[in-house]
């Protein structure tokens, strides 16, 4: 076998995929600048850490650690349940929001069907459909000098994308990394123009930051639309992100598919426990709706006094316009300061900059104030 590339057995959709690149971590960045004091501000994590409910549950559960967890995750299906009012057959669990993704690709796509998306959305989007052998199609995004959405998902023209071919269109609302979201009255218009035999996608990752009016919890239209299927996570808002657990609401009978793919055991005891006692924490989850609440505005308007442009966001961070953003971010990184820059989303002047707590962002100002002064002198 020497001389043998093994690139080139993989399946054609893998051979073309680049990894997903998460934000750097606090130990890469100590390791590679020698920096000691860090704020990471990268991943949009719960700056408040773990539910204390949660972190109980958590120690609770490590006495049975040596047994397989529950596949079929009764008591958080049950806890879900209770906190939808729906039926748990109506439930998927996942190893993350992003595990769900990949399911229903597994069911839905694959050589010679389309999943549809838009420009700027979530990179999960577009490598999911192509591992499959699916193609993915990018819409165009909302322009850059729109006046409420810059940068937006542009709902008609995904539905007008849809053809005979297409099998899935993903929507993520509100949208990673621009912080963009759609209304209700536009995803309304938007599920009645989608055919019934296209799957449709509401990623809700950030739902629980978003309480601006108008903004739709899909979860509602479930029972009008058999062809929806909402995915949720564990991941922002609850503070379980190194868990990894997140689920899909959809008809029974779409559960029954997403079922038939899932790997065994795919959400951990641990996490398990950890997100049936933090779904019931609703002091904790106000308190961190809160802090972003109060942190965001804040920050947004201090990022457009030192000249930079942000975005409008739903979510637990803000895209911002920095121009140079690899500079931008380069000087960040040797001040302790880890951020997201979104080049790779096709944003090369864009950083995505999670919202933590009063004293990481006052640092995160105060590095920016001297790269912006030093930018002005030079």
């Amino acid at each position: 076998m020497s001389g043998v590339d093994f690139c080139d057995l993989a399946v054609p959709g893998v051979q073309g995929l680049q990894p997903y690149q998460p934000g750097k971590p606090i130990a890469e960045l100590q390791r590679e600048y020698g920096v000691t004091d860090v704020v990471k501000l990268a991943s949009n994590e719960n700056p408040l850490g773990i539910s204390p409910l949660a972190g109980e549950a958590v120690k609770a559960a490590l006495a049975e650690a040596h047994r397989y967890p529950d596949g079929n995750g009764y008591y958080l299906k049950q806890a879900l349940a209770d906190h939808h009012g729906m039926e748990p057959g109506r439930i998927t669990l996942g190893n993350g929001s992003n595990d769900i993704l990949d399911l229903v690709a597994r069911v839905f796509l694959g050589p010679g069907r389309k999943g549809v998306f838009s420009q700027h959305a979530f990179a999960i989007y577009a490598l999911a459909t192509q591992t499959v052998g699916g193609e993915g199609v990018t819409v165009p995004a909302l322009p850059a000098d729109h006046p409420e959405q810059p940068f937006g998902h542009d709902l008609e023209a995904m539905a007008a994308a849809v053809d005979g071919d297409t099998r899935v269109v993903f929507v993520a609302n509100p949208n990673n990394p621009t912080g963009n979201w759609c209304d209700r009255a536009s995803v309304e218009a938007f599920l009645e123009r989608v055919p019934v035999d296209v799957a449709v996608v509401m990623d809700e990752a950030y739902i629980e930051y978003a309480n601006m009016d108008g903004f739709p919890d899909t979860t509602a239209y479930l029972d009008a639309y058999p062809n929806l299927i909402v995915t949720r996570t564990f991941s922002k808002a609850y503070g379980l992100a190194g868990l990894r657990v997140g689920y899909a609401l959809s008809t029974p009978a779409v559960a029954d598919l997403l079922n038939r793919v899932r790997h065994p055991f795919n959400a951990n005891s641990l996490a398990q426990s950890a997100a049936t006692a933090a779904l019931g924490d609703r002091s904790f989850i106000q308190r961190s709706v809160n802090l972003n609440e109060a942190e965001r505005p804040r920050v947004a308007a201090a990022l457009d006094d030192l000249g930079y442009r942000c975005l409008p966001s739903a979510g637990n961070f803000v895209c911002v316009d920095v121009g140079d953003a690899a500079a931008v971010n380069e000087a960040l990184l040797r001040r302790g300061v880890i951020v997201r820059p979104l080049g790779g989303y096709g944003l090369p002047q864009c950083l995505r900059i999670s919202i933590g707590t009063a004293a990481e962002n006052d640092r995160l100002l105060a590095a920016l104030g001297e790269i912006a002064a030093q930018r002005g002198a030079s």
